[in-house]
């Protein structure tokens, strides 16, 4: 496995514990046809590097989409917040039937990095940040890495309607990814952890985990779907869903810290603008 960081203009790789500077782009490893093939041979020609303080989100040209009711906790939640709509009957149909929710998230330059900051809505007063694991697909619809992604959401505005979710999604600030982009060409274990903990005022007001075992569809079916129809010329992010949902009586306020732990990727932390 290979970790991808993206700094001020080129980007470092970590190998058995070693930091190289590449000659490659973010655009170059979504574009080839074996990113990890790509990888290895211009890691075999870097330079020695130190690592930086200071870490940018691992995108470039990608496109970030999600794919939602993935985990029964997240089936139940929706449930819930959509109930007095009269649509909560949506989310258990989407949670047993063949087809998956996917939906469009973010383009680069609303996608935040590590120590960045992420937004909540100002016409909204339910936010919540959603961990995920974020597959990240070539141009040609391969599986070949992860990263971790904060999916923040507007819980109010989304179950007010379902015909409301892009705005409940989708805006400036809304998604983050990263530290690191894990190339590698097995997949994750899948009692792999997702936890996240959210700090205010120094002080812990969440924490919540689960594994990626408890995804009920599988990455490939994901994927596929994701790419029937559709086209991603520079690649894309998927995130995965989420299965760790705060209580309803529990919403973001500016100044929150949003930490998701993904053992072997890292740590990505995010404050609440």
């Amino acid at each position: 496995m290979i970790h991808v960081y993206s700094v001020a203009d080129h980007l470092l790789a970590v190998r058995h514990g070693l930091t190289f500077e590449l000659e490659l782009t973010i655009d170059a490893l979504f574009t080839a046809d074996n990113p990890s093939a790509l990888l290895t041979a211009a890691l075999d020609r870097a330079m020695p590097a130190l690592m930086p303080v200071e870490v940018r989100a691992p995108i470039q040209s990608q496109e970030v989409w999600a794919a939602g009711v993935t985990y029964f906790r997240s089936m139940t939640a929706r449930r819930d917040e959509s109930r007095e709509a009269g649509g909560d009957s949506f989310y258990d149909r989407v949670y047993s039937a063949e087809r998956p929710e996917l939906f469009f998230k973010a383009t680069p330059h609303r996608v935040s990095g590590p120590a960045q900051a992420v937004r909540i809505r100002r016409d909204s007063k339910w936010n919540v940040p959603e961990p995920e694991l974020t597959l990240a697909f070539n141009a040609q619809g391969r599986l070949f890495g992860y990263t971790i992604g904060n999916d923040m959401s507007s819980r109010d505005i989304e179950g007010e309607n379902p015909l409301y979710l892009p705005q409940a999604k989708v805006y400036a600030g809304s998604a983050a990814v990263g530290p690191a982009l894990l190339v590698m060409d097995e997949p994750l274990p899948t009692s792999t952890e997702i936890a996240v903990s959210i700090r205010r005022a120094g002080t812990e007001v969440f924490a919540g985990a689960t594994t990626i075992s408890q995804i009920k569809r599988s990455f490939a079916s994901l994927g596929e779907y994701l790419f029937r129809e559709n086209a991603f010329p520079h690649g894309c992010y998927l995130m995965t869903g989420t299965g760790v949902v705060p209580p309803n009586d529990f919403t973001l306020q500016s100044g929150d810290e949003i930490a998701i732990t993904i053992l072997p990727i890292g740590t990505l932390t995010n404050i609440v603008d």
